[in-house]
């Protein structure tokens, strides 16, 4: 019995409980299926979906009101929360650790927590019981010489136990004679030579309440300000793998650089068509091409090739692990860290011109509504005819003389191309998708690798018409595999949290805007008695929000606002009251693209669920079964999921601090900007050229003593009734950097304060 099949018999069973006596008896089990049985309890238990609450008795974490499982989350003073995942029926937001509570784990930690008690508004506080899953066992931070001993201070300033490295144990493990670039470097062997050094150290013992961590240094990464080692921190901070192991670099190394005609058997011939891949300036792995004609019928044919990975990496071979292990590619400003080696990902895997690929093919017929009217999943060979770039397509469309003379044989596939990619978007647009136009930073360099600027990274129609044709094989490969119930990955984004869509119609009002969702919150409630051993130990009060909530209500306020003031801000509050989208093996739809199909199918070099994707169509296309079990998606897709957020905290994270560290040189410089935020202690600007945020406390502002109104969420001037709200522009001075805080401060210039309250 799979752990599906055994924690829904559990489920079935009263309270959610069972002895493993009792699951014995009911399935008859002897011999080694009762061992079997034995191991697979257990290995729940760890996972934390199911708690031993005493020796061989079992209850279900999930659907339980008094346990819960979830990540721990540090607040740099002390207390924490605990992220529950699942949520817990009943309990708004997240479980709140007291001080006390939150030393028993390290941020991160994945803990089984009981639940102490819930608050009228749903609010509720816990205790930890068990840490199921540790999140570090390597830490980055700066070493440092103490007279009670030589300590590792996280770079992450949520971990808050230092890591204590004994006398010894600062010294680079045997076998390690060189730094991160590569250097010989002398061996350590007074502590005071690594003293302000930025190191990498494995943690040995894990802290008691209160104690220390214990460590070693396993690699010295330079100072804090050496080029580069902003990056190689991010990349341990995030824990993600960086070096490939010799055995995926020997595999790499033995894999065949062309293809062969072996490899074309059973392949359907794509070389003479007009192939392009169409990519940004500066990318290496090219992983889609296109290809789009008009039929005698009227309708239009679209190819989506996709690079066959699958064809390559072997389920269970020394890269694939390393690969699901990754999860995806990482990209920082300058350079990226990628989930297979060179050999694959720059190599035989990417689609380059005028050279042979294996590819798995989409081909559509897509009529003028947008309608696909047919489809036809394939493996088959191309050869590219042209490497694009997204602004030389961009100038052919435009009319720019020289390119359209340089492409003159594809120009009229171009323009196809982008009538087609018209069609398409008019039909997501019909049926409700959303699209935030929201600026995405890019980090200018100079010649020296130092950071210039930030600017708004550039999009265009040839950027459009990509993601159109990506969109539609990723739908008709989902809408597929759902109709032959095959079991697959999905890429699912789940419906809105009501209370966070409460909170932006809150903020939205103040601009005269709302998502048009009616009166909020309009609720239900439940009164549940909880009680152990007879007696009353807490009282739940559920609320259910019975609020219908649409893509479409989304889409018209999106219109509604583009090109106002308050575009920028809106926009990002409707994201932020949106769930986060994941991979599940269980198909829920798509809530922003509004579509009940989707799935990742056209990145396989740099994402692992379009390489597990590929998999499951290469069986389906043999003939054969499926290769992985719902039990089995279900881990890969939570494991992908995990290191995609992983991925984007590391990513985010580096351009913030690149950007701090940009704006140290520039104290006392002013700027105008916008207010995104306000608090009770202040309000967060972004400045308007530079993508770039920061606070004004509200002690800064001067000449009247301000307050933070929570119903309005603006701050007022007790005096002089000047308000400073969400959406104003401001023109603010740069007072301070805080490169511990990681943090930019920033006052209002006396020209230009609020704007007076009437």
């Amino acid at each position: 019995m799979d752990d599906t099949a055994l924690l829904a018999h559990i489920a079935r069973l009263s309270r959610g409980q069972a002895s493993f006596k009792q699951l014995v008896r009911e399935f008859h089990l002897k011999g080694e299926e009762r061992e079997q049985l034995e191991a697979q309890l257990e290995r729940l238990a760890k996972r934390g979906e199911l708690i031993e609450v005493r020796t061989g008795h079992y209850v279900l974490t999930r659907g339980n009101r008094e346990f819960a499982v979830g990540r721990f989350v540090a607040h740099r003073d002390g207390y924490g929360f605990i992220v529950m995942e699942p949520p817990v029926e009943g309990i708004s937001g997240d479980l709140f650790l007291p001080p006390g509570e939150a030393e028993k784990a390290m941020h991160g930690d994945r803990v089984l927590a009981r639940i102490l008690r819930i608050g009228p508004a749903g609010r509720a506080e816990a205790e930890i019981i068990r840490i199921l899953k540790r999140a570090h066992d390597e830490i980055v931070g700066e070493f440092r010489v103490r007279r009670n001993g030589n300590f590792v201070i996280p770079h992450d300033d949520r971990i808050r136990q230092w890591v204590q490295i004994p006398p010894g144990m600062e010294k680079l493990p045997r076998g390690v004679e060189t730094d991160r670039v590569g250097v010989e470097r002398k061996a350590v062997h007074k502590p005071e030579d690594l003293d302000g050094l930025i190191v990498h150290a494995q943690i040995l013992e894990y802290p008691e309440a209160g104690d220390w961590a214990v460590g070693r240094v396993v690699e010295v990464l330079g100072h804090p300000d050496d080029f580069g080692v902003d990056v190689e921190i991010m990349i341990r901070k995030h824990h993600i793998p960086h070096r490939f192991p010799d055995d995926v670099i020997a595999q790499a190394q033995h894999t065949q650089g062309e293809v062969t005609e072996r490899d074309l058997t059973g392949r359907r011939d794509f070389r003479g068509f007009d192939i392009v891949t169409i990519d940004g300036e500066t990318a290496r792995d090219f992983d889609d091409a296109v290809w789009v004609e008009k039929l005698p019928n009227g309708n239009y044919a679209l190819q989506v090739h996709i690079a066959d990975v699958s064809h390559y990496v072997k389920p269970g071979s020394p890269i694939d692990h390393e690969a699901a292990m990754r999860g995806t590619s990482v990209y920082f400003p300058d350079r990226a860290v990628p989930m297979l080696p060179a050999e694959l990902s720059t190599g035989i895997c990417s689609l380059k011109p005028q050279v042979d690929r294996l590819v798995v093919s989409a081909l559509m017929e897509i009529d003028h509504s947008g309608d696909i009217v047919a489809q036809e999943l394939t493996r088959g060979v191309i050869r590219s005819v042209e490497r694009m770039t997204y602004t030389n397509v961009h100038l052919v469309l435009t009319g720019d003389a020289a390119m359209r003379e340089r492409y003159a044989s594809l120009v009229p596939r171009f323009t196809l191309m982008e009538e087609l990619a018209g069609v398409l978007t008019r039909k997501r647009y019909k049926r409700g998708s959303i699209d935030f136009d929201l600026p995405e930073p890019l980090i200018e360099f100079d010649e020296f690798g130092e950071m210039t600027g930030v600017k708004r990274s550039p999009r265009n129609i040839a950027h459009r018409l990509i993601e159109e044709f990506m969109l539609a094989a990723n739908e008709t490969v989902a809408s597929h595999l759902s109709s032959l119930e095959w079991p697959s990955i999905y890429r699912i984004h789940e419906q809105p949290d009501a209370k966070r869509v409460a909170d932006f119609e809150l903020i939205a009002a103040h601009f005269g805007c709302s998502l048009g969702v009616g009166a909020i919150p309009v609720k239900r409630y439940h009164v549940i008695d909880r009680k152990r051993d007879g007696r009353r130990i807490n009282r739940d009060i559920v609320l259910e929000d019975r609020i219908t909530i649409t893509p479409r209500m989304y889409q018209k306020l999106v219109a509604k606002i583009e090109g106002k003031p308050e575009e920028r801000i809106l926009s990002y509050l409707m994201l932020r009251s949106l769930r986060q989208a994941r991979y599940s093996e269980r198909n829920v739809g798509h809530f922003a693209l509004a579509t009940d199909m989707y799935t990742h199918f056209t990145s396989p070099i740099r994402r692992y669920p379009d390489l597990i994707v590929h998999r499951l169509l290469a069986s389906w296309l043999d003939g054969g079964k499926s290769p992985l079990t719902d039990e089995q998606l279900r881990l890969i897709a939570d494991d992908c999921s995990f290191t995609e957020r992983r991925a984007a905290e590391a990513e985010r994270e580096l351009v913030e601090w690149k950007k701090l560290k940009f704006m140290i040189d520039r104290v006392g410089e002013d700027f105008d900007a916008l207010i995104i935020q306000t608090a009770k202690f202040g309000f967060f600007v972004e400045l308007a050229d530079l993508f770039v945020e920061g606070l004004v406390p509200i002690d800064s502002l001067r000449a009247d003593r301000y307050n933070y109104h929570e119903t309005t969420r603006k701050i007022v001037g007790e005096r002089s009734k000047y308000t400073y709200s969400i959406g104003d522009q401001v023109r603010v001075c740069l007072d301070r950097v805080d490169a511990v805080e990681k943090k930019l401060q920033f006052s209002v210039m006396e020209a230009k304060k609020g704007k007076k309250r009437r």
